[in-house]
């Protein structure tokens, strides 16, 4: 017989409605407009880090659709067009991920800031993350820290100019998991990064991490003052990411380039390769504003707020149970 009732009860609803009113206030009283976007496309992220989800068997002629894993490129294409700040609520998709801290539909939260730097949209992301978390908000300050500085603190390697055994070495990693991670320096800075300095940030305080390596800008410029690294951060509690964000990309050229060696890095792990949003780089070279913008997920919000360490704590229905 099929257990047909959902995951949680009214209070986990109640919860997560007074957390919506909280992240709606935030944003009216700083006058960002809310907007809605499609969550079907013809195209997908090339980001490598990041599978859509595809309907193949669709009446809509012309081939595939896909899911979008974020509004980011319609919002993009409404800066371009003229609209001023702006945030959208959305439901989102990632194949691949289910468990205590993903599932493959989740609530994103995504806003954009004209005219502010790293050092403005961090402070702009942590003082939202305050009044949504209301009591359950970290009382100590937040800490921010460069990306490379943190390897060198927590793993010893300055991860700038480190080989990659080096990198090897200190993950130290068996044959069998050389053999499975391949010869990909970011896939061992991100090994790195997930097993041995993000366990280590504070439970009792957010930490932003900063000044990610120019080989993993993804969507964000490049720093003016040190090209090697990019305008990304992240923002954690404990080891829980709950941010991420970046001054954009305003070059069409630069970002074409970056999808090209998206689809190169794709080929070469065996990933798919899906067609590329011409739309988002026709609006960057009609003129992306300068901007920074974050995402974020909200049910991990949610679960700060309600003490748990499960999603599946504060969602109705899970996708393990056939939502």
């Amino acid at each position: 017989m099929n257990d047909w009732r959902p995951a949680t009860g009214p209070e986990a609803a109640r919860s997560r409605a007074a957390m919506l009113r909280r992240v709606r206030n935030y944003f009216d009283t700083t006058n960002v407009l809310e907007v809605d976007t499609p969550a079907l496309s013809r195209t997908a992220v090339s980001d490598i880090q990041i599978e859509s989800l595809e309907i193949t068997d669709c009446a809509v002629g012309g081939g595939p659709l896909f899911l979008h894993t974020s509004p980011e490129f319609c919002m993009k294409r409404l800066l371009a067009a003229g609209y001023p700040d702006i945030f959208s609520i959305a439901r989102v998709f990632r194949d691949g991920e289910a468990g205590r801290k993903h599932q493959p539909e989740f609530t994103m939260l995504e806003w954009y800031r004209l005219d502010m730097g790293l050092s403005q949209i961090i402070q702009d992301t942590t003082s939202l993350i305050g009044q949504v978390l209301a009591d359950a908000a970290p009382t100590e300050l937040p800490v921010r820290i460069d990306y490379y500085d943190a390897f060198l603190n927590t793993v010893g390697v300055d991860a700038r100019t480190a080989s990659l055994d080096k990198l090897i070495r200190a993950a130290d990693a068996d044959e069998q998991l050389q053999a499975a991670l391949g010869r990909e320096r970011d896939d061992w800075l991100d090994l790195l990064l997930a097993t041995r300095v993000i366990p280590s940030f504070a439970a009792n305080r957010l930490t932003v991490l900063q000044h990610y390596p120019a080989s993993q800008a993804a969507l964000a410029r490049l720093c003016p003052g040190d090209p090697d690294v990019a305008d990304r951060f992240e923002i954690f509690l404990g080891p829980l990411e709950l941010a991420n964000g970046y001054v954009e990309l305003t070059d069409a050229a630069e970002q074409a380039a970056r999808i090209a060696s998206d689809i190169e890095s794709r080929k070469r792990r065996g990933q798919i390769v899906r067609p590329v949003d011409q739309n988002l780089l026709a609006a960057l070279a009609a003129g992306l504003p300068q901007c920074a913008g974050v995402a974020m997920g909200l049910e991990r919000l949610q679960m700060l707020c309600d003490k748990t360490d499960d999603i599946r704590d504060v969602i109705s229905f899970t996708f393990e149970e056939g939502a």
